[in-house]
């Protein structure tokens, strides 16, 4: 049975609608939601504890457990100075995404920038086009790219934009990434957004895996960058000395001391 998240619950001072958000989310089946708080940049907001909104935690449709609360920090980046790599900030949250709006933003952000997520504004013209070398770099580091749907839903002209913009970046990406179709508002079942999913150009297999393994493979991407400091992977030799083209098939892990061998 597939495990479904929504990582894009944005965040609300009324904390009687957070509630009634995460209660339809568990209701719709999601055993994992993500409270997103928005920075555009002024100072840094400090997450709610989930222990203060809601306790306990109502039960995921269909399973005998709890929904599962995370928090999320989105930076909306104009400049490069907006995003603070350093910053204790950053470590209240479980899951940290930008949104750059230019395409010297873009590059770093999928080539530099150590978040989990890379948001596109798909509901307007975007400023860029999207480029085969970042969005291969940016899959290579584990990231994963978000296109909202909610204003899709809801205006026939940014409908317009929505999809080709979504198709423009699945073209680039050869299929090689599953954007994540996630509400910031209005909450869609994990079977309605998988039929959305095909609009974006992606397959039933793909859709389902955007609001499934996709985003659990976010979820991990976030605890290895806040605790590992290195990652290996072994396998057992039938000779002491390596292949001549070993070299070849280590490859450096993000912002991390340690090598990660890629065995073919």
């Amino acid at each position: 049975m597939s495990v479904f998240m929504d990582l894009n619950v944005n965040y609300t001072a009324d904390k009687s609608q957070l509630q009634s958000l995460i209660e339809t989310a568990a209701h719709l089946g999601f055993s994992t939601v993500a409270i997103n708080y928005v920075f555009e940049p002024t100072e840094i907001p400090a997450p709610t504890a989930i222990s203060e909104l809601m306790d306990p935690l109502p039960i995921v449709q269909g399973r005998s457990r709890p929904i599962r609360v995370l928090n999320r920090l989105t930076i909306v980046m104009s400049d490069a100075s907006h995003f603070r790599p350093t910053a204790v900030e950053y470590r209240r949250f479980d899951l940290l995404a930008v949104q750059p709006t230019t395409e010297k933003l873009f590059h770093a952000a999928c080539m530099i920038y150590d978040v989990d997520i890379i948001c596109i504004s798909v509901t307007e013209k975007l400023p860029f086009f999207f480029k085969r070398a970042p969005v291969n770099g940016a899959i290579e580091r584990g990231l994963v790219f978000e296109v909202s749907y909610s204003a899709a839903i809801r205006d026939s002209t940014r409908r317009r934009y929505t999809i080709a913009n979504a198709v423009c970046l699945m073209e680039t990406c050869k299929g090689k990434v599953r954007p994540l179709p996630v509400p910031p508002l209005d909450l869609r079942g994990p079977y309605d957004i998988t039929n959305l999913g095909l609009l974006f150009g992606l397959s039933d297999g793909e859709a389902k895996e955007a609001v499934s393994s996709t985003c659990r493979s976010v979820v991990l991407h976030a605890e290895t960058r806040k605790t590992a400091s290195g990652i290996i992977y072994t396998v057992k030799s039938c000779s002491d000395s390596p292949p001549a083209d070993c070299k070849s098939r280590l490859h450096p892990v993000s912002q991390s001391s340690g090598w990660l061998m890629v065995n073919e």
